[in-house]
Protein backbone atom coordinates (compact mmCIF):
# COMPACT_ATOMS: atom_id res chain seq x y z
CA UNK A 1 0.00 0.00 0.00
CA UNK A 2 1.53 3.32 -1.07
CA UNK A 3 1.56 6.25 1.31
CA UNK A 4 -0.77 9.17 0.55
CA UNK A 5 0.59 12.57 -0.43
CA UNK A 6 0.22 14.72 2.70
CA UNK A 7 0.45 18.53 2.68
CA UNK A 8 0.12 20.64 5.82
CA UNK A 9 -0.81 24.31 5.39
CA UNK A 10 0.22 26.75 8.08
CA UNK A 11 0.85 30.45 8.52
CA UNK A 12 0.04 33.42 10.68
CA UNK A 13 -3.64 33.76 11.58
CA UNK A 14 -5.73 35.46 8.92
CA UNK A 15 -3.42 34.95 5.92
CA UNK A 16 -5.79 32.61 4.07
CA UNK A 17 -4.36 29.19 4.88
CA UNK A 18 -7.82 27.58 5.11
CA UNK A 19 -8.72 28.90 1.64
CA UNK A 20 -5.35 27.74 0.28
CA UNK A 21 -5.73 24.27 1.84
CA UNK A 22 -9.32 23.86 0.68
CA UNK A 23 -8.49 25.09 -2.84
CA UNK A 24 -5.56 22.69 -3.17
CA UNK A 25 -7.80 19.83 -2.02
CA UNK A 26 -10.44 20.80 -4.59
CA UNK A 27 -7.81 20.75 -7.36
CA UNK A 28 -6.54 17.34 -6.25
CA UNK A 29 -10.05 15.90 -6.29
CA UNK A 30 -10.69 17.35 -9.76
CA UNK A 31 -7.64 15.38 -10.96
CA UNK A 32 -9.29 12.18 -9.77
CA UNK A 33 -7.31 11.80 -6.53
CA UNK A 34 -9.22 10.46 -3.55
CA UNK A 35 -8.79 13.52 -1.38
CA UNK A 36 -9.43 14.30 2.27
CA UNK A 37 -9.03 17.77 3.77
CA UNK A 38 -8.65 17.71 7.55
CA UNK A 39 -8.64 20.57 10.03
CA UNK A 40 -6.40 20.72 13.13
CA UNK A 41 -7.45 24.33 13.76
CA UNK A 42 -9.88 24.72 16.66
CA UNK A 43 -11.59 27.50 14.66
CA UNK A 44 -12.81 24.85 12.17
CA UNK A 45 -13.27 27.18 9.18
CA UNK A 46 -13.50 24.43 6.56
CA UNK A 47 -17.29 24.27 6.75
CA UNK A 48 -17.42 28.01 6.02
CA UNK A 49 -14.95 27.67 3.14
CA UNK A 50 -16.94 24.91 1.43
CA UNK A 51 -20.28 26.46 2.36
CA UNK A 52 -21.77 23.16 3.56
CA UNK A 53 -22.38 21.53 6.96
CA UNK A 54 -19.52 19.21 7.96
CA UNK A 55 -20.03 16.25 10.29
CA UNK A 56 -17.80 14.49 12.80
CA UNK A 57 -16.84 11.89 10.17
CA UNK A 58 -15.38 12.56 6.70
CA UNK A 59 -18.17 14.33 4.80
CA UNK A 60 -18.27 14.11 0.97
CA UNK A 61 -18.59 17.59 -0.56
CA UNK A 62 -17.78 16.70 -4.19
CA UNK A 63 -16.63 13.75 -6.27
CA UNK A 64 -13.38 12.37 -4.76
CA UNK A 65 -13.42 15.09 -2.06
CA UNK A 66 -14.29 14.72 1.63
CA UNK A 67 -13.88 17.09 4.57
CA UNK A 68 -13.24 16.11 8.18
CA UNK A 69 -13.44 18.37 11.21
CA UNK A 70 -12.39 16.17 14.11
CA UNK A 71 -14.85 15.54 16.93
CA UNK A 72 -12.34 16.52 19.61
CA UNK A 73 -14.52 15.41 22.53
CA UNK A 74 -15.01 11.88 21.25
CA UNK A 75 -11.34 11.50 20.27
CA UNK A 76 -10.32 13.00 23.62
CA UNK A 77 -12.29 10.40 25.56
CA UNK A 78 -10.77 7.60 23.50
CA UNK A 79 -7.13 8.74 23.77
CA UNK A 80 -7.01 10.61 27.07
CA UNK A 81 -9.87 9.13 29.10
CA UNK A 82 -7.83 6.81 31.35
CA UNK A 83 -5.19 9.45 32.00
CA UNK A 84 -7.80 12.12 32.71
CA UNK A 85 -9.63 9.78 35.09
CA UNK A 86 -6.49 9.27 37.15
CA UNK A 87 -5.66 12.99 37.23
CA UNK A 88 -9.19 13.77 38.38
CA UNK A 89 -8.88 11.23 41.21
CA UNK A 90 -5.70 12.98 42.37
CA UNK A 91 -7.42 16.38 42.33
CA UNK A 92 -10.42 14.87 44.13
CA UNK A 93 -8.11 13.64 46.89
CA UNK A 94 -6.76 17.18 47.11
CA UNK A 95 -10.29 18.55 47.62
CA UNK A 96 -10.86 20.05 44.15
CA UNK A 97 -14.50 19.97 43.05
CA UNK A 98 -15.27 17.63 40.10
CA UNK A 99 -16.18 20.35 37.57
CA UNK A 100 -12.97 22.31 38.20
CA UNK A 101 -10.97 19.06 38.17
CA UNK A 102 -12.36 18.14 34.74
CA UNK A 103 -11.41 21.55 33.36
CA UNK A 104 -7.90 21.31 34.83
CA UNK A 105 -7.26 17.90 33.26
CA UNK A 106 -7.96 18.99 29.69
CA UNK A 107 -4.51 19.46 28.16
CA UNK A 108 -3.86 22.75 26.32
CA UNK A 109 -3.99 22.24 22.56
CA UNK A 110 -5.84 18.94 22.99
CA UNK A 111 -7.93 19.43 19.85
CA UNK A 112 -4.86 19.91 17.68
CA UNK A 113 -3.13 16.88 19.21
CA UNK A 114 -6.16 14.69 18.67
CA UNK A 115 -6.52 15.90 15.09
CA UNK A 116 -2.95 14.71 14.49
CA UNK A 117 -3.93 11.29 15.81
CA UNK A 118 -6.88 11.33 13.42
CA UNK A 119 -4.45 12.18 10.60
CA UNK A 120 -2.46 9.07 11.50
CA UNK A 121 -5.61 6.94 11.24
CA UNK A 122 -6.47 8.33 7.82
CA UNK A 123 -2.89 8.04 6.53
CA UNK A 124 -2.76 4.35 7.43
CA UNK A 125 -6.27 3.52 6.21
CA UNK A 126 -5.43 3.26 2.50
CA UNK A 127 -8.63 5.19 1.70
CA UNK A 128 -6.96 8.37 0.45
CA UNK A 129 -4.46 9.34 -2.25
CA UNK A 130 -4.08 12.89 -0.92
CA UNK A 131 -4.57 14.30 2.58
CA UNK A 132 -4.57 18.08 2.99
CA UNK A 133 -4.29 19.45 6.53
CA UNK A 134 -5.51 22.92 7.48
CA UNK A 135 -3.31 23.58 10.52
CA UNK A 136 -3.66 25.98 13.40
CA UNK A 137 -1.74 29.30 13.22
CA UNK A 138 2.03 28.99 13.09
CA UNK A 139 3.00 29.10 16.77
CA UNK A 140 0.48 26.41 17.72
CA UNK A 141 1.52 24.26 14.75
CA UNK A 142 5.20 24.43 15.68
CA UNK A 143 4.50 23.44 19.28
CA UNK A 144 2.31 20.63 18.03
CA UNK A 145 4.89 19.23 15.61
CA UNK A 146 7.55 19.32 18.35
CA UNK A 147 5.35 17.35 20.76
CA UNK A 148 6.18 13.77 19.63
CA UNK A 149 9.89 14.31 20.19
CA UNK A 150 9.34 16.05 23.54
CA UNK A 151 7.19 13.16 24.75
CA UNK A 152 9.80 10.72 23.50
CA UNK A 153 12.39 12.35 25.78
CA UNK A 154 10.14 11.81 28.80
CA UNK A 155 9.28 8.24 27.81
CA UNK A 156 12.89 7.11 27.34
CA UNK A 157 14.33 8.75 30.47
CA UNK A 158 11.63 8.91 33.10
CA UNK A 159 8.58 6.85 32.29
CA UNK A 160 9.98 3.32 32.59
CA UNK A 161 11.61 3.98 35.95
CA UNK A 162 8.53 5.79 37.22
CA UNK A 163 6.28 2.90 36.25
CA UNK A 164 8.47 0.29 37.94
CA UNK A 165 8.72 2.32 41.16
CA UNK A 166 4.99 2.96 41.35
CA UNK A 167 4.18 -0.68 40.64
CA UNK A 168 6.53 -1.90 43.39
CA UNK A 169 5.57 0.68 46.01
CA UNK A 170 1.95 1.53 45.12
CA UNK A 171 0.38 0.64 48.52
CA UNK A 172 3.15 2.37 50.49
CA UNK A 173 3.10 5.50 48.34
CA UNK A 174 -0.68 5.76 48.47
CA UNK A 175 -0.69 5.58 52.29
CA UNK A 176 2.25 7.96 52.64
CA UNK A 177 0.96 10.65 50.29
CA UNK A 178 -2.78 10.20 50.61
CA UNK A 179 -2.96 10.36 46.83
CA UNK A 180 -4.03 7.40 44.67
CA UNK A 181 -1.22 5.93 42.56
CA UNK A 182 -1.86 5.30 38.85
CA UNK A 183 -2.96 1.83 37.79
CA UNK A 184 -1.41 -0.04 34.87
CA UNK A 185 -4.21 1.18 32.59
CA UNK A 186 -2.96 4.76 33.04
CA UNK A 187 0.61 3.83 32.12
CA UNK A 188 -0.67 1.85 29.15
CA UNK A 189 -2.69 4.85 27.96
CA UNK A 190 0.42 7.06 28.13
CA UNK A 191 2.43 4.46 26.21
CA UNK A 192 -0.31 4.18 23.60
CA UNK A 193 -0.44 7.96 23.16
CA UNK A 194 3.36 8.04 22.82
CA UNK A 195 3.38 5.29 20.19
CA UNK A 196 0.66 7.01 18.19
CA UNK A 197 2.36 10.41 18.26
CA UNK A 198 5.69 8.82 17.35
CA UNK A 199 4.01 7.25 14.34
CA UNK A 200 2.52 10.63 13.40
CA UNK A 201 5.99 12.15 13.37
CA UNK A 202 7.28 9.29 11.24
CA UNK A 203 4.48 9.79 8.72
CA UNK A 204 5.00 13.55 8.53
CA UNK A 205 8.76 13.32 7.99
CA UNK A 206 8.53 10.85 5.11
CA UNK A 207 9.23 12.10 1.59
CA UNK A 208 5.52 12.03 0.67
CA UNK A 209 4.74 14.64 3.34
CA UNK A 210 5.52 18.35 3.38
CA UNK A 211 4.51 21.68 4.88
CA UNK A 212 3.37 24.65 2.79
CA UNK A 213 3.74 28.16 4.21
CA UNK A 214 0.96 30.67 3.55
CA UNK A 215 1.61 34.40 3.95
CA UNK A 216 0.50 37.85 2.88
CA UNK A 217 2.95 40.49 1.58
CA UNK A 218 3.46 42.19 4.94
CA UNK A 219 6.85 42.50 6.63
CA UNK A 220 5.74 41.08 9.99
CA UNK A 221 4.06 38.09 8.31
CA UNK A 222 7.11 37.33 6.16
CA UNK A 223 9.38 37.53 9.23
CA UNK A 224 7.24 34.90 10.97
CA UNK A 225 7.28 32.69 7.88
CA UNK A 226 11.08 32.84 7.84
CA UNK A 227 11.25 31.75 11.48
CA UNK A 228 8.76 28.98 10.75
CA UNK A 229 10.94 27.62 7.95
CA UNK A 230 13.93 27.47 10.30
CA UNK A 231 12.00 25.72 13.07
CA UNK A 232 10.23 23.25 10.78
CA UNK A 233 13.60 22.30 9.28
CA UNK A 234 15.05 21.88 12.78
CA UNK A 235 12.41 19.25 13.56
CA UNK A 236 12.89 17.43 10.26
CA UNK A 237 9.82 18.59 8.33
CA UNK A 238 10.11 19.43 4.63
CA UNK A 239 8.76 22.78 3.44
CA UNK A 240 7.86 22.54 -0.25
CA UNK A 241 6.64 26.02 -1.16
CA UNK A 242 5.15 29.38 -0.22
CA UNK A 243 1.75 30.80 -1.15
CA UNK A 244 1.55 34.61 -1.07
CA UNK A 245 -2.08 35.66 -0.78
CA UNK A 246 -3.89 38.97 -1.32
CA UNK A 247 -1.43 40.45 -3.79
CA UNK A 248 -2.74 43.69 -5.34
CA UNK A 249 -2.59 43.62 -9.15
CA UNK A 250 -0.47 46.38 -10.69
CA UNK A 251 -1.95 49.22 -12.72
CA UNK A 252 -3.94 50.75 -9.91
CA UNK A 253 -6.75 53.15 -10.59
CA UNK A 254 -6.04 55.42 -7.63
CA UNK A 255 -3.23 56.65 -5.40
CA UNK A 256 -4.31 54.53 -2.42
CA UNK A 257 -4.05 51.26 -4.33
CA UNK A 258 -0.83 52.35 -6.02
CA UNK A 259 0.75 52.81 -2.59
CA UNK A 260 -0.26 49.26 -1.62
CA UNK A 261 1.10 47.85 -4.87
CA UNK A 262 4.41 49.61 -4.25
CA UNK A 263 4.65 48.41 -0.63
CA UNK A 264 3.77 44.85 -1.58
CA UNK A 265 6.26 44.85 -4.44
CA UNK A 266 9.03 45.59 -1.95
CA UNK A 267 7.92 42.84 0.44
CA UNK A 268 7.51 40.31 -2.38
CA UNK A 269 11.09 41.00 -3.46
CA UNK A 270 12.13 40.08 0.09
CA UNK A 271 10.00 36.92 -0.11
CA UNK A 272 11.78 35.84 -3.29
CA UNK A 273 15.17 36.47 -1.72
CA UNK A 274 14.23 34.73 1.53
CA UNK A 275 12.75 31.60 -0.02
CA UNK A 276 14.99 31.43 -3.07
CA UNK A 277 15.11 27.62 -3.13
CA UNK A 278 11.34 27.19 -2.88
CA UNK A 279 8.53 27.70 -5.39
CA UNK A 280 6.51 30.83 -4.62
CA UNK A 281 2.92 31.02 -5.78
CA UNK A 282 1.03 34.31 -5.89
CA UNK A 283 -2.69 34.82 -5.44
CA UNK A 284 -4.26 38.13 -6.40
CA UNK A 285 -6.50 40.02 -4.02
CA UNK A 286 -9.98 38.61 -4.61
CA UNK A 287 -13.07 40.83 -5.00
CA UNK A 288 -14.89 38.38 -2.75
CA UNK A 289 -14.09 35.42 -0.54
CA UNK A 290 -14.06 32.14 -2.52
CA UNK A 291 -16.71 29.82 -1.07
CA UNK A 292 -17.66 26.41 -2.43
CA UNK A 293 -15.74 23.72 -4.31
CA UNK A 294 -15.74 25.44 -7.73
CA UNK A 295 -14.67 28.85 -6.39
CA UNK A 296 -11.95 27.28 -4.25
CA UNK A 297 -10.62 25.23 -7.16
CA UNK A 298 -10.54 28.36 -9.36
CA UNK A 299 -8.67 30.25 -6.62
CA UNK A 300 -6.03 27.51 -6.33
CA UNK A 301 -5.71 27.02 -10.10
CA UNK A 302 -4.95 30.73 -10.54
CA UNK A 303 -2.44 30.69 -7.65
CA UNK A 304 -0.47 27.65 -8.86
CA UNK A 305 -0.51 28.99 -12.43
CA UNK A 306 0.02 25.62 -14.10
CA UNK A 307 2.43 24.20 -11.51
CA UNK A 308 1.68 20.79 -10.02
CA UNK A 309 0.19 21.45 -6.55
CA UNK A 310 0.85 17.84 -5.52
CA UNK A 311 4.48 17.55 -6.66
CA UNK A 312 6.52 15.51 -4.19
CA UNK A 313 9.27 17.53 -2.48
CA UNK A 314 12.93 16.73 -3.04
CA UNK A 315 13.92 13.34 -1.61
CA UNK A 316 16.68 14.88 0.51
CA UNK A 317 15.26 15.91 3.86
CA UNK A 318 16.40 18.67 6.23
CA UNK A 319 19.04 16.38 7.79
CA UNK A 320 21.77 14.54 5.87
CA UNK A 321 24.98 12.68 6.74
CA UNK A 322 27.98 12.52 4.43
CA UNK A 323 31.16 10.51 4.91
CA UNK A 324 34.61 12.11 4.95
CA UNK A 325 38.12 10.70 5.22
CA UNK A 326 38.24 11.68 8.91
CA UNK A 327 34.70 10.63 9.84
CA UNK A 328 31.45 12.31 8.82
CA UNK A 329 29.56 15.59 8.55
CA UNK A 330 26.01 15.94 9.83
CA UNK A 331 24.14 18.72 8.05
CA UNK A 332 20.88 20.15 9.41
CA UNK A 333 19.06 22.70 7.27
CA UNK A 334 18.44 25.86 9.32
CA UNK A 335 17.44 28.57 6.84
CA UNK A 336 17.87 32.12 8.20
CA UNK A 337 19.45 30.95 11.45
CA UNK A 338 22.43 33.01 12.58
CA UNK A 339 25.41 31.76 14.53
CA UNK A 340 24.45 33.77 17.61
CA UNK A 341 21.02 32.08 17.72
CA UNK A 342 22.33 28.49 17.57
CA UNK A 343 23.70 26.49 20.47
CA UNK A 344 25.01 22.93 20.12
CA UNK A 345 25.86 20.46 22.87
CA UNK A 346 26.37 16.73 23.03
CA UNK A 347 25.18 14.52 25.85
CA UNK A 348 26.06 10.88 25.32
CA UNK A 349 24.45 9.66 22.12
CA UNK A 350 22.42 12.83 21.59
CA UNK A 351 22.97 16.24 20.10
CA UNK A 352 21.09 19.10 21.73
CA UNK A 353 20.42 21.74 19.08
CA UNK A 354 18.88 25.02 20.24
CA UNK A 355 17.72 27.67 17.79
CA UNK A 356 16.24 30.70 19.54
CA UNK A 357 13.56 29.38 21.89
CA UNK A 358 13.23 25.98 20.18
CA UNK A 359 15.28 22.97 21.21
CA UNK A 360 15.64 19.57 19.61
CA UNK A 361 17.18 16.49 21.20
CA UNK A 362 18.58 14.62 18.25
CA UNK A 363 19.41 10.94 18.79
CA UNK A 364 22.56 10.24 16.81
CA UNK A 365 22.47 7.38 14.31
CA UNK A 366 24.44 4.32 15.38
CA UNK A 367 27.06 5.15 12.75
CA UNK A 368 27.86 8.40 14.58
CA UNK A 369 27.44 7.32 18.20
CA UNK A 370 31.13 6.31 18.49
CA UNK A 371 32.36 9.47 16.76
CA UNK A 372 33.65 12.58 18.50
CA UNK A 373 32.38 16.06 17.61
CA UNK A 374 35.36 18.05 16.35
CA UNK A 375 33.64 21.26 15.29
CA UNK A 376 30.50 22.94 14.04
CA UNK A 377 29.61 25.92 11.91
CA UNK A 378 26.49 27.78 10.89
CA UNK A 379 26.45 29.08 7.33
CA UNK A 380 24.75 28.82 3.95
CA UNK A 381 21.43 28.07 5.62
CA UNK A 382 22.56 25.05 7.60
CA UNK A 383 24.28 23.78 10.72
CA UNK A 384 27.21 21.50 9.86
CA UNK A 385 28.62 19.29 12.59
CA UNK A 386 31.94 17.52 11.99
CA UNK A 387 32.60 14.10 13.53
CA UNK A 388 35.87 12.17 13.83
CA UNK A 389 36.02 8.43 14.34
CA UNK A 390 36.75 7.77 18.02
CA UNK A 391 39.39 5.07 17.86
CA UNK A 392 39.65 4.94 21.66
CA UNK A 393 36.05 3.83 22.16
CA UNK A 394 35.41 0.12 22.30
CA UNK A 395 33.05 -1.22 19.63
CA UNK A 396 29.48 -0.79 20.80
CA UNK A 397 30.51 1.19 23.87
CA UNK A 398 27.97 3.81 24.91
CA UNK A 399 28.93 7.46 24.77
CA UNK A 400 26.88 8.38 27.83
CA UNK A 401 29.86 9.73 29.74
CA UNK A 402 30.90 12.19 27.04
CA UNK A 403 29.71 15.77 27.03
CA UNK A 404 30.81 18.18 24.33
CA UNK A 405 29.75 21.69 23.48
CA UNK A 406 30.34 23.73 20.34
Amino acid sequence: MSSPRIILFTGKGGVGKTTSAAGTAALAAARGERTLVLSTDAAHSLADAFGVPIGAEPTPVAENLSVHQVDAQRRFERSWGDIQGYLMSVLDAAGVDPITAEELTVIPGAEEVLALLELRTHALSGSWDVIIVDCAPTAETLRLLALPEALNWYMTRVFGVQRRVVKALRPVLSRATGVPMPEDSVFEAVERLHRDLEEVQSILTEKEASVRLVLTPEAVVVAEARRSLTTLSLYGYRVDGVIANRVFPSGGADEWRDSWVSAQRSVLAEVRQSFVDLPIWLSSYQPGEPVGVEALAAFAEAAYAGADPLATPAAEGPMTISRTDEGAVLKIALPFAEKKDVDLARHGDELVVTVGSYRRLLALPTALARHTVTGARVGSGSLQVKFRIDTDAAPGAPAADREERS
